[in-house]
């Protein structure tokens, strides 16, 4: 298993520390070639645990095609994600497993060329925009959700749905069969981000995810002068199309198809694992689910449209979310690489080194969660938030990186949330506990069969 030739294509890289030059790191490098990827793959918060357990807060592990150390903490989160000394490098970490699927994405740039573009997109999420956005999607919901009744399988129709909003408050696309490609497009893109082969041979999951950003990227580029010119359409790519720079230069229209590929993965994909993990953590706490009801029913009537500025009424179903990231956070973990020398607990970790932290360790962690396999939304009461490690909480990142459209992501949340919850009342079977795939994105290996009833 060899990884995409990252540091070939990108001369500015530091090179990757060699396995001789972390020896001293406490840590096992597993079998040969593969080291501990099927071990990591099959249970990451298992083996998470077992390699800290074993080894300690800091060490060393070979998986997915490199030799690299893990950091677990919320001092080690601080560390990495606030990088107040500009040591971790955002593009060399992601790059190996993200470069040849969404090249020139946010998260695969650094310091001041990843400020100067995160500056300009951040226009697509200013209050004006996100109340059209807020709009759009009280009329998807509106049409969608009186359909779901009954039994189902609540994560392929809320991947379905999610698409949907993407596709049209995203693009100002209408649904067809271009949707389902770029649907497919996207599933083939996550998937390969985890193929154990990196490069992009035919019939591997590498290989069907540079298809499917080519598919994309071959789709989109014929619309950017388009949408340039009309200032009428606010979707998000249009609002991409026309971002300036602080040069006052448009942005080239291969940045601005990887930017919409990168967030379009943020937005839709790991808005699908929440709503899908809040909806199985409701189910299996109906206490929780009355209190989340009776919260939506004092701010708007039932099944009715949700105004912008009743958005940050919903307090109770924010801290639901908020403890449902921290139980299923939808990135497990987060890469870099030092760019330089660097101390940590007493440790030497050279120039070059593979480092990761892991939210989904972190989260479950006792020292910061009492009970921590409890479902417990009042953990983000401002109190508990206060005395609690400001970095013990990361599901979106933190620092210069923290999620761009984090906020986009609690509107979507709470406005599906009003619409299901006032008409419906979520069940499940006595004693159903389905699998989950951890990654790369958490979801439920069955599908989540629920059952909806009338309210």
């Amino acid at each position: 298993m060899a990884l995409a030739s990252s540091e070939a294509a990108n001369p500015h890289w530091v090179k990757r520390a060699s396995m001789d030059k972390l020896s001293h790191l406490p840590g096992e490098d597993g079998w040969p070639i593969v080291g501990n990827t099927f071990r990591l793959l099959k249970d990451p918060p298992a083996f998470g645990q077992y390699m800290t357990e074993k080894y300690g807060k800091i060490h060393r592990n070979k998986a997915l095609g490199m030799t690299g150390i893990n950091m677990v903490g919320a001092e080690a989160n601080e560390l990495l994600l606030m990088d107040r000394e500009k040591i971790f490098s955002s593009e060399q970490g992601w790059g190996p497993v993200l470069n040849l699927l969404f090249p020139r994405g946010l998260m695969l740039k650094d310091f001041d060329h990843h400020r100067v573009d995160r500056r300009a997109l951040g226009v697509a999420f200013k209050p004006d925009a996100m109340k059209h956005y807020v709009k759009d999607m009280n009329a998807i919901f509106a049409r969608e959700l009186p359909g779901w009744k009954g039994e189902m399988l609540f994560f392929p129709a809320i991947k379905q749905l999610t698409l949907d909003v993407a596709m049209e408050v995203f693009f100002g696309m209408e649904l067809g069969p271009e949707a389902d490609r770029m649907n497919q497009a996207y599933v083939d893109m996550v998937q390969a981000s985890i193929g154990a082969v990196r490069h992009p041979l035919p019939f591997t999951k590498m290989g069907r995810g540079v298809r499917g950003r080519k598919f994309v990227t071959e789709f989109l580029l014929p619309q950017i002068e388009e949408r340039r010119r009309n200032e009428n359409r606010q979707d998000m790519f249009s609002q991409f199309c026309r971002v300036k720079r602080e040069d006052g230069e448009y942005m080239s229209d291969e940045e601005v198809i990887d930017h919409m590929n990168f967030l379009l993965l943020a937005a839709h994909d790991t808005t699908t694992s929440t709503l899908t993990s809040l909806v199985w953590m409701l189910a299996k706490h109906p206490e929780w689910q009355d209190k989340l009801r009776a919260e939506c029913l004092a701010i708007a009537p039932a099944g009715s449209d949700v105004a912008y500025e009743d958005l940050s009424s919903f307090e109770l179903t924010e801290m639901a979310m908020k403890e449902t990231l921290r139980m299923i956070p939808p990135v497990p973990s987060i890469p870099r690489r030092a760019l330089r020398d660097f101390e940590f607990m007493g440790h030497h970790i050279p120039k070059g080194t593979a480092v990761s932290i892991s939210p989904a360790q972190v989260h479950m962690m006792e020292e910061y969660w009492p009970e921590p396999e409890k479902f417990d939304p009042m953990r983000f009461t401002p109190e508990q938030v206060k005395a609690r490690h400001k970095y013990a909480w990361v599901p979106f990142g933190g620092g210069a990186h923290m999620c761009l459209g984090l906020h986009f992501a609690y509107q979507q949340v709470k406005l599906f949330m009003h619409r299901l919850l006032t008409t419906r009342r979520i069940e499940i079977e006595d004693g159903y506990d389905p699998e989950w795939q951890p990654w790369p994105i958490p979801r439920p290996k069955d599908g989540l069969q629920i059952r909806l009833t009338e309210i």
